[in-house]
């Protein structure tokens, strides 16, 4: 039974689009045609299929990662595109390093050695490769939040060596009080409630390596890194992957140690987490030597993984403009299987990213039953390994199949609206670019509200694909559900957040709902769509602000010589 009314999923709907195609530069193009809608049906009906058992999870290097991958390029060429590779092949090779580690590890001290069990008091790893990797009795140092941010004035590693060292840091950005003594935090200091990129365990890790340390420890705390210990425990519990060529900088041993272990530390220190906390939160925080040393031994299995992106094509119909493209993504892994686990196995990550590709592929399907095509072309890339470090997204970034100074934006999708019909939307990461001048026209066209971020401290932005481009200087969009449903009482979207990141993310429990309405994700998709089409049809580029700090020098577009 169709449990959604039949309100645009199969009617051909007319597209009739005046736009200036960004704020500041009318280039009045006008586009007229008629093509499909996104359609809540569809959208349902690949997310089951993609969130089956059968689908085994969709772990990178795996069975699921074959049939995923098998089932996107052929939906991809049954709805009109062609592959999107530019040798005619439907994935991009993404050479990524399966490891699976044995920890035994502790620390030492005056009342001999604390063994740390796995998992209820560390989650810790190794990228190396080498069978066993051994960290003698090593001094362990507290180095607060663990950053360093000349812009701000802060160094958490000021006057201490830690080559060779342990370093112990706190997860999140240090949250400065406001000292017009509002409560609030400091708007100057670390983007205030924002997180930023200082917050993310992975500029925490590679900091760590950079400065020498032999492995770096960040405590879990639910509240600063926005999500609960069984995530750490699900997501760097198991068999890990690494590209197989990765530049970034990376200690021995990195791993999360749990808030009661970090407790226990403290107090053997003579101090409480609490007090630790206070100590760390100012600028004059100096790193603290503790009195134990740490030591560990990691036995590695490793497994080398010849991993896909996967590209679909829709070639636009100008041809000088059509070797310009509009990059849509949505990453199509998830966790996989877990063999070790008791009943259920499968992650099978309905919501993360299931829908998301389902979305994906609803876009590629109405973008190719156009009676006109866009002058520009349309890239539909569904990156490989997200969930393990955003590995597929960084790998397309820096291997791009068309050339970045080509391609105008990234519009990614990371889940979507499951609950119904929204009169908002949430742009997470807004103020980059002047894509939020293309978005609000559009939105606003719909009659909606387009607001920020509800919580910049859980550092969503940083967290999907898009923010491999962003790094690599390519504008980008990433956007979530609103929060005020159209059939349910005020309150109900983040209420639903909420319940999916305790109940959940990153567990086997993931799966379609009895109650989803994918109704409100298809007038999402809708105003994506349109945004999409606007950039591929104008004349204009996306610009970024003078503000961001992912602003390069020169003006984007053809006739800057990029």
């Amino acid at each position: 039974m169709n449990p959604f009314p039949r309100f645009t999923s199969f009617a051909v709907v007319c597209l009739t689009l005046l736009v200036g195609c960004l704020a500041g530069h009318p280039d009045d193009c006008k586009v007229t045609g008629s093509r499909r809608a996104p359609d809540p049906e569809k959208l349902l009906h690949h997310t089951r299929v993609l969130a089956s058992d059968e689908f085994e999870g969709r772990g990178p290097g795996s069975v699921g990662e074959d049939r995923t991958v098998a089932y996107l390029a052929r939906e991809m060429e049954r709805v009109g595109l062609r592959p999107g590779m530019p040798d005619g092949s439907w994935t991009q090779a993404v050479p990524i390093i399966g490891i699976t580690s044995t920890v035994d590890c502790g620390w030492k001290g005056a009342a001999g050695r604390r063994v740390l069990e796995v998992p209820q008091d560390v989650v810790a790893w190794s990228s190396s490769t080498n069978g066993t990797v051994r960290v003698p009795s090593t001094p362990m140092i507290f180095v607060g939040y663990g950053v360093t941010a000349p812009e701000y004035g802060w160094d958490d590693y000021k006057g201490v060596d830690v080559r060779g060292k342990t370093v112990v840091m706190l997860v999140n950005d240090p949250p400065v009080l406001d000292p017009k003594g509002n409560g609030e935090l400091d708007p100057k200091m670390f983007q205030g409630r924002a997180m930023t990129y200082y917050g993310r365990w992975t500029y925490k890790f590679e900091e760590a390596a950079r400065r020498g340390a032999v492995a770096a420890l960040l405590i879990h705390e639910t509240r600063a890194a926005a999500y609960p210990w069984f995530v750490v425990v699900n997501s760097w519990g198991k068999e890990r992957f690494d590209l197989a060529q990765d530049p970034d900088p990376k200690s021995p041993v990195a791993g999360w140690l749990s808030l009661d272990a970090a407790r226990d530390l403290f107090a053997q220190n003579g101090m409480t987490y609490e007090a630790a906390l206070e100590r760390a939160v100012t600028r004059g925080f100096r790193p603290i030597r503790l009195a134990q040393s740490f030591d560990a031994v990691i036995t590695q299995q490793t497994r080398p993984v010849q991993s896909r992106n996967v590209l679909g094509l829709l070639e636009g119909s100008d041809p000088v403009m059509k070797s310009q493209h509009v990059i849509y993504s949505a990453h199509w892994d998830h966790l996989g299987r877990d063999a070790r686990r008791e009943g259920d196995q499968i992650y099978n990550g309905a919501a993360d990213n299931a829908v998301g590709v389902a979305g994906l592929l609803e876009l590629a399907r109405a973008f190719a039953s156009a009676e006109k095509r866009p002058r520009r072309s349309v890239l539909f890339l569904a990156p490989t390994a997200e969930e393990q470090g955003l590995l597929g997204a960084r790998h397309y970034a820096s291997h791009p199949a068309y050339p970045l100074e080509s391609t105008l934006a990234n519009i990614n999708m990371d889940g979507l609206n499951t609950w119904g019909r929204t009169s908002d939307l949430r742009q997470v990461g807004d103020g980059h670019s002047t894509l939020d001048e293309v978005l609000l026209q559009v939105v606003m066209r719909h009659k909606r509200r387009l607001l920020p971020d509800p919580h910049p401290e859980r550092g969503t932005f940083y967290r999907s694909d898009h923010f491999e481009f962003m790094k690599k200087g390519l504008p980008a969009l990433y956007l979530k559900a609103g929060d005020n449903y159209r059939d349910h009482p005020p309150g109900y979207g983040d209420k639903r957040v909420l319940e999916y990141i305790e109940n959940d993310y990153h567990k086997v429990s993931d799966e379609v709902k009895p109650g989803w309405d994918l109704r409100g994700a298809a007038e999402d998709l809708e105003v994506l769509l349109q945004v999409g089409w606007t950039l591929a049809e104008g004349a204009s580029w996306p610009q970024w602000k003078e503000s961001s700090e992912f602003r390069t020098s020169k003006p984007r577009g053809p006739r800057s010589g990029r």
